[in-house]
């Protein structure tokens, strides 16, 4: 196996340990740990591309990379305030709306 191939499936164990964590409830996707998981993942797979590139894996990774970047900045930015997220909007409860208030009109 090339250095390369080792480092993108470094990046992909990343990323899904990520996402698993997240799952199972043991990472919170919204703190660093889970955010820096995922963009070292993203850039060790986009590193690997580099070598036998392929345009639509390399942009979804640079995505990734960048949600995740996007995240940490906002870590730093918020961390002069107060230790509450308010200003960070919970994850729903349900999925596709079920925890919604019903419109008026229906």
């Amino acid at each position: 196996m090339s250095l390369p191939d080792a480092a993108g499936l470094l990046g992909v164990l990343l990323i899904l340990l990520a996402y698993a964590g997240a799952q199972l409830g043991r990472l919170d996707p919204r703190r660093a740990p889970a955010l820096v998981m995922n963009l070292i993942g993203a850039g060790l797979i986009m590193w690997s591309l580099t070598f036998r590139f392929n345009l639509s894996a390399f942009l979804m990774e640079a995505a990734w990379a960048v949600v995740a970047l996007f995240g940490l900045i906002r870590l730093a930015i918020g961390k002069g305030r107060a230790s509450g997220s308010a200003d960070v909007p919970a994850w729903p409860s349900g999925s596709r709306g079920k925890d919604r208030a019903p419109r008026p009109d229906r």
